[in-house]
């Protein structure tokens, strides 16, 4: 069997060379690398003729570092191209351009060496100039990168060409929106036991377990009808929100039920100490993209309280492309340097302050605390423009201190709010017009 390196070797560590310094771990056509990624790149692009074959692809059962005893995958599980896309005839303007745009995606699959594929994504996001965010897990894949539009073509199409990913994953599962890769201070991909943070245990509550997937169009009449129902006071069903409050500050479709909650690691709390309002309910979930659906769904049928619970296959990502005047109103968060993306006018949010309407996020200026606030241009002028009175009060203080001195703390707002809120049924959640 070929090894992924047939012809890189690694160099132990007697006999580094000087120049190599002591980082060097593999050399080959007297080159020195120093990491998996780099070393990753030079072979994919110089010798790929060298490669096993597996359905078509290049692929290498053993990185670098690796011992060939591991053998091959287990029977069922695809082997990891290690293919890089070719991109010596694209000019680097185009493969560098700022105008480009963001994508944003999932697959949840067996994944047998989540290092490996973490190794091998970090070196195609190096390859071709993307910055952003990649979760791997032996669940799967989430990411949410930017580039130019060649840079993220050429990623879509060795993405899905990857065998991992094969009959799984799919172009529609791609949400694009326009950005680029200023959207990201940098590139971080790493390994976790989830591709979503909830704070469960993948073993225990698993992504096969998930809901009924609609489609855009699917979702969207069950939400008309769900308003026409609730208008009257006669709905059995609950149209869920499983973001962070803000987010749903920011945006939501009418008529939803968004807890008020912190971090979706909160959310099987939130079910656990709710039980009794999703009892013999139809449950409608949605959020940015759908990953948190899939696992929250699953959480939430693993209760079995609800007669039924159905999810927004794309999330609000894809519903807003098909219907951007639909019933989804105010803007969609996004967890980059853009904060949110727009398909309507509306303003659903206000300023923290004066309470203007107002929807466009900051950070705190506080240095202990960064969280994100809504303050109008009108109330920034006046220097109001961390999240809370105590946190404006510290600012000014901070500013006094000698650099390097703050640490960060939980602020005044965020310990004063509750975990785990407890929801009481009323009218409020039937509004179908706030």
């Amino acid at each position: 069997a070929f090894s992924l390196f047939v012809k890189a070797k690694e160099v132990p560590a007697a006999s580094r060379c000087p120049g190599g310094g002591e980082g060097v771990r593999w050399r080959c056509c007297r080159q020195a690398f120093e990491e998996l990624p780099g070393i990753h790149r030079h072979v994919a692009l110089h010798h790929s003729a060298d490669l096993g074959r597996q359905d078509g692809l290049d692929a290498g059962p053993a990185e670098a570092g690796g011992s060939p005893a591991d053998g091959p995958a287990p029977a069922g599980s695809p082997e990891i191209s290690w293919v890089l896309p070719d991109t010596s005839r694209v000019s680097h303007d185009d493969l560098t351009s700022k105008v480009g745009e963001v994508l944003l995606y999932y697959c949840y699959c067996e994944v047998k060496d989540p290092e490996k594929l973490c190794a091998w994504q970090k070196a195609l996001c190096q390859h071709l100039h993307l910055t952003g965010k990649v979760r791997v897990a032996s669940e799967g894949i989430n990411g949410t990168v930017g580039g130019s539009k060649v840079a993220t073509s050429l990623y879509i199409e060795v993405m899905l060409s990857q065998p991992l990913f094969k009959n799984i994953l799919c172009h529609e599962d791609f949400k694009s929106s326009a950005g680029g890769a200023h959207c990201f201070p940098d590139l971080r991909v790493g390994v976790f036991k989830e591709i979503v943070p909830m704070g469960i245990d993948p073993k225990i509550v698993s992504y096969k377990e998930t809901g009924i997937h609609l489609s855009p169009q699917e979702f969207h009449r069950e939400v008309e009808q769900y308003l026409s129902q609730a208008s009257q006071g006669q709905s059995d069903t609950i149209l869920l929100d499983c973001r962070n409050f803000y987010e749903s500050k920011i945006g939501q479709f009418q008529g939803c039920l968004a807890p008020d909650i912190r971090k979706f690691s909160y959310f099987p709390s939130y079910v656990d100490e709710n039980l009794e309002l999703f009892k013999d309910k139809r449950v409608l979930m949605y959020c940015t993209g759908g990953i948190r659906c899939e696992r929250g769904s699953a959480y939430l049928r693993s209760k079995a309280v609800c007669r039924e619970v159905y999810q927004l296959k794309g999330g609000i990502h894809k519903y807003l492309e098909e219907f951007p005047d639909g019933f989804y109103r105010g803007k969609l968060f996004v967890f980059d340097d853009r904060y949110a993306i727009c398909s309507n006018e509306d303003i659903i949010s206000a300023c923290r302050y004066c309470g203007a309407l107002w929807d466009q996020y900051k950070l705190c200026s506080s240095q202990h605390c960064r969280q994100l606030v809504l303050t109008c241009p009108s109330c920034c002028n006046k220097g109001l423009t961390a999240c809370c009175p105590v946190c404006q009060e510290k600012e000014l203080k901070v500013t006094s201190r000698a650099a390097g001195q703050t640490l960060k703390e939980e602020c005044e707002c965020t310990r004063r709010r509750p975990r785990v809120p407890i929801e009481r049924v009323s009218q409020r959640m039937l509004d179908t017009g706030k």
